[in-house]
């Protein structure tokens, strides 16, 4: 029997109208922490419907999609179809969430990550294999980049191949992952694609995937010969925002657990604290976090970690007070920076870098820690330093790489 108050927290953490209908639609492991219960994990596994584009219905991977799923299948030939059943929702984007939809990638799957000149980016490639996400973070820029947003995924692997055979043939030392349109990792319960990607980067060594998430899903890396060439990294952040925010996610303990499992099985590690939020008492939570992690994995197992503050696009927040109307995130001390984004106020922005900078690097003097779309004022009072006087951020985390996953520099 499941008592009441957890019976409150699990309707707290799940978008549902009543907690019946939650336990019909979701699988999820609950704690008792304290005094107050709070599920772990709550990963969708039921996909309402499965589109398929009829341009691609004969593909190798559609098939073993469509075996893994249990939901009415529809072949389309055009997109609107989705796009209109998804407008008609109360909640577009929540359901969007349960709809999955096969098609091609008709651009490149290898792009560059779409930084802004006004703040210092990585050059960081992005590999565009899907779009959207299962887990619903109130923060998550994503409800924003796709009207309506549906669970996409591009199934027309042998153009994805090919352009990464072609990445190889450079020679030149990268750095790609596929976690910047969706989350890395959602797609193991259906795909194979992990596997196979894991795979081809262990034949080469100019290149690495970071297979960035905030899931578990880790199982089907535990086999495979990765040859160092794959970091998986993990976004972390305090218990606190993790369950107010980041809702059906892993909690900060079962990411920092599948971390050590990852390093256990050979593979570079990568982390990144973004975004942080500025609240009463967030100081001692972050460095808490920090404490948690090095005590999980070693130091220098990890590739790099990033840090970066909340910022979202000013229509974010009108998503955000009517998706997630108890969330306090939208109304600190913000000012639109040179991007048009809002962001916490600099000197704050840099205080608490500071400290996160401190406190990571009492574990680790040498340790590369990056900032995420900031100009050099903020390196230069955070750090110490701006980019260039290391040859540039890119430099940095290639050099990083290098050391790291044993990348060839010739």
């Amino acid at each position: 029997m499941v008592e009441r108050s957890a019976c409150i927290g699990i309707q707290r953490r799940l978008p549902c109208a009543d907690l019946f209908s939650c336990l019909t639609r979701y699988v999820f492991f609950i704690t008792f922490r304290l005094k107050e219960p709070y599920i772990i994990t709550t990963i969708p596994l039921l996909i309402s419907k499965l589109y398929i584009d009829r341009q691609v219905a004969q593909l190798p991977p559609v098939a073993s999609i469509r075996s893994r799923i249990d939901a009415p299948v529809v072949v389309i030939q055009n997109v609107q179809k989705i796009y209109d059943s998804l407008a008609s929702s109360d909640d577009p984007i929540q359901k969007g969430k349960t709809v999955l939809f096969l098609t091609r990638n008709k651009g490149a799957f290898i792009k560059k990550c779409p930084g802004t000149r006004a703040y210092r980016c990585c050059n960081y490639q992005i590999l565009h294999i899907g779009t959207f996400c299962t887990m619903d973070c109130s923060y998550c820029i994503l409800q924003t980049y796709f009207h309506p947003p549906v669970l996409q995924y591009f199934v027309n692997h042998d153009d994805l191949f090919s352009e990464l055979d072609n990445l190889f043939l450079k020679k030149s030392i990268t750095r790609i992952g596929t976690g910047e349109f969706t989350d890395s990792m959602i797609w193991e319960m259906w795909t194979d694609l992990s596997n196979r990607l894991v795979s081809k980067f262990s034949e080469q060594s100019h290149t690495v995937l970071e297979l960035k998430t905030k899931t578990t899903a880790i199982d089907g890396l535990k086999r495979l010969g990765h040859n160092r060439k794959t970091i998986v990294a993990w976004s972390l952040n305090s218990d606190r925002v993790i369950r107010n925010e980041e809702f059906h996610t892993a909690s900060l303990s079962e990411r920092l657990r599948a971390a050590a499992k990852c390093e256990s099985w050979g593979y570079p590690l990568g982390f990144h604290f973004d975004p942080m939020f500025i609240y009463d008492g967030c100081e001692k939570e972050y460095k808490g976090v920090v404490e948690r992690l090095f005590s999980h994995v070693s130091s220098k197992n990890i590739v790099w970690i990033s840090i970066g503050t909340f910022r979202f696009m000013p229509s974010l927040k009108s998503i955000i007070q009517k998706r997630f109307p108890e969330s306090k995130i939208i109304y600190g001390e913000f000012i639109s920076g040179l991007d048009g984004k809002m962001r916490y106020f600099k000197p704050l922005r840099i205080e608490l870098y500071r400290k996160m900078i401190s406190w990571i690097r009492e574990y680790d003097p040498e340790i590369v820690i990056y900032f995420c779309m900031e100009d050099d004022e903020v390196w230069q009072k955070s750090m110490g330093f701006i980019p260039q006087d290391r040859g540039g951020l890119p430099k940095m985390l290639d050099t990083s790489a290098v050391s790291v996953c044993g990348l060839d520099v010739g």
